[in-house]
């Protein structure tokens, strides 16, 4: 009797770990008839257990099996012949008529003699990865967007230089150095590089070399093994291995330690990295662009910068001016300007004053593009008319000296 209870148990312990499963399960007997279904098969499909139940697995519609449509017959279903399908994406029908995505995976079962005694199909519901899958994707067409040649602004024959510097340096996989003011839009040059080369469809990762200390940024580079200091909880995997097979873009390259930079050759040199507290080494397929507002070879004379570090990231320069030195772009970057904050406002300005325009001629932006587009997001919040005044402008702007900051 204690053996037959200790059975009755064990079943009820199995169904409720079965029930308890994320993924869906259900079984079906030599038939082909369904003879269990856990609530995760009820949640992905629609259909009860009371209605799935001694139906056979056609119920489903599953759009893929052995590369066929599910055949309603077990005895024509090769999953006999196989003992295994595999685990497959496919599609199940939902009750109320619509498509689920899935992996499905099933197994014959064999008693102790060897003979089948079954049938047991798991199910992975792909609903909400599918949906992040999408995001993603929607979040990389944006970027890429973003990050389109024609979003830096310019007609002037520095830009074109520029435009020019970029479409060659998209073309190969030499290593960049970007050098330009703060606010030239360096991060946008290094994005349209990335966008328009055949690294594209990988991961562009950007790092703010300035931005942490150097115990900080080592780890954040190159990952670090658990241990390896205090703190460090978890193994994670550093900037490099995240941007393999794309593009890392080392903002502010200027502000390295000594320490990182000898790291930073060694990569270069090698393409292999090494984790925090750990000798093993890693493989890396990475393009690396960098940027600086700092003049390099003045750093490298100074003994700042090493030079040998400094000749492997200058393979392929891009000097970008600052606005002071192409203020022909300037109705057409404020143009741009406007439309972009009409869209995001729901404003409808159309231009700025002659007055205004004056200023933004006279004035020698040292915060350079950025300090632009601040300056017409300012207006924006002021304008009440269709057309920005001068009285709209931040007051250093307004100020008869303004002109002669920077």
């Amino acid at each position: 009797m204690a053996q037959e209870n200790d059975k009755i148990w064990n079943q009820e312990l199995v169904r409720r770990i079965v029930d308890s499963m994320a993924d869906g399960v259900f079984i079906l007997d030599n038939d082909g008839r369904i003879v269990s279904w856990n609530r995760s098969m009820e949640r992905i499909s629609g259909y009860s257990a009371e209605e799935a139940l001694g139906q056979t697995c056609a119920l489903l519609a599953c759009s893929r099996c052995f590369g066929k449509s599910c055949p309603a017959d077990i005895t024509k279903c090769r999953i006999f012949e196989k003992g295994t399908s595999g685990a497959k994406e496919c599609r199940l029908q939902h009750k109320e008529g619509y498509d689920v995505p899935v992996i499905k995976h099933a197994s014959v079962v064999k008693d102790d003699d060897g003979r089948i005694s079954g049938v047991v199909e798991t199910v992975t519901d792909m609903t909400e990865l599918n949906k992040a899958r999408q995001q993603a994707e929607e979040a990389s067409l944006k970027l890429g967007e973003l990050h389109r040649l024609d979003n830096i602004i310019g007609k002037s024959s520095s830009m074109r230089e520029v435009y020019k510097s970029i479409r060659m340096a998209a073309a190969s996989d030499a290593t960049v150095l970007i050098q330009g003011e703060s606010g030239t839009g360096k991060e946008l040059i290094a994005g349209a590089i990335h966008f328009n080369s055949a690294r594209k469809n990988n991961p562009l990762v950007t790092v703010n070399c300035s931005a942490l200390p150097e115990n900080l940024l080592e780890s954040e580079l190159f990952g670090h093994i658990k241990g390896a200091f205090t703190g460090a909880i978890r193994p994670r995997i550093g900037r490099f291995e995240e941007a393999d097979g794309g593009t890392l873009f080392l903002d502010e390259i200027g502000e390295l330690s000594q320490f990182i930079q000898v790291k930073l050759l060694r990569v270069l040199q090698e393409k292999e990295i090494e984790r925090v507290g750990e000798s093993r080494r890693r493989r890396v397929d990475i393009r690396i662009v960098t940027a600086t507002n700092k003049d390099l070879h003045a750093q490298v004379g100074a003994g700042r910068f090493r030079e040998d570090l400094y000749y492997r990231l200058n393979v392929f320069p891009i000097k970008v001016p600052p606005l002071r030195r192409r203020k022909e772009d300037i109705p057409l970057l404020t143009s741009h300007f406007i439309q972009r904050l009409n869209a995001r406002t729901g404003k409808e300005i159309v231009d700025v004053s002659r007055d205004v325009m004056r200023i933004f001629m006279d004035y020698q932006w040292p915060g350079n593009v950025r300090e632009l587009e601040n300056a017409v997001e300012h207006a924006f919040v002021l304008c009440k008319s269709d057309r920005v005044e001068p009285e709209d402008l931040p007051e250093h702007l307004r100020l008869p000296d303004g002109g002669l900051s920077g």
